[in-house]
C-alpha cells in the first residue's frame, strides 16, 4: 500500500489535526464575511482568538498563540487597519501597550464564539454528546502533552 493511500485510510494524528483545523477555519471565516467581517483570515486568529475584551498585551497573545512577537505586531498592525482593534496604553504599566479591540473587533468576536459554538454543537448531535465531550477532552490532553513538548 502507497504511503499516500495509507495516510488516506488511517491519518496520522497531523493529518487529522489540520484537517480539522482548516475545515473549522473555511466555514468559520466565511460564515464570519456573511454575517459582515470579510477580509479577515486565518492568520488574524493568532490575535483574535486570544484577545480579552478589555485588551491584551502583544507579548501575552504571542505566548498564547505560540506565534513570535513579530508575528503578532504585523497582524495588530493590519487589524487597526481594518478597524478591529486598536493600541492603547496598559492602566497597569504605562510603558506597556494593550491591543483593545474596538466596536468592530467585539463584534467579530462575539460571533466568532457564537459560529463555533454553533458547529461544536453540530458536531456533538452528530457523533452523541458524550462522545464529543470525550473527544474534546482526550483532543485537549493530546494538545497540551504536544504543547508541553511531551511532558502531562
Amino acid at each position: 500500500m502507497s504511503r499516500s493511500r495509507r495516510k488516506q485510510e488511517a491519518p496520522d494524528l497531523g493529518i487529522l489535526a489540520s484537517r480539522t483545523l482548516f475545515a473549522l477555519q473555511r466555514e468559520l471565516f466565511a460564515e464570519l464575511a456573511r454575517q459582515g467581517h470579510p477580509g479577515l483570515g486565518p492568520r488574524h486568529g493568532a490575535v483574535l482568538a486570544y484577545l480579552d475584551e478589555a485588551g491584551s498585551r502583544a507579548t501575552d497573545l504571542a505566548t498564547r498563540s505560540g506565534r513570535h512577537k513579530q508575528v503578532i505586531g504585523t497582524l495588530v498592525d493590519e487589524l487597526v487597519e481594518l478597524g478591529y482593534v486598536e493600541r492603547r496604553p496598559d492602566p497597569a504599566d504605562r510603558r506597556a501597550k494593550l491591543v483593545v479591540p474596538t466596536p468592530r473587533g467585539l463584534d467579530h468576536m462575539a460571533r466568532s464564539d457564537a459560529i463555533i459554538a454553533e458547529m461544536e454543537a453540530d458536531h456533538a448531535q452528530a457523533v452523541g454528546e458524550p462522545a464529543y465531550a470525550e473527544f474534546k477532552s482526550v483532543f485537549k490532553l493530546v494538545a497540551d502533552r504536544i504543547s508541553s513538548g511531551g511532558e502531562t
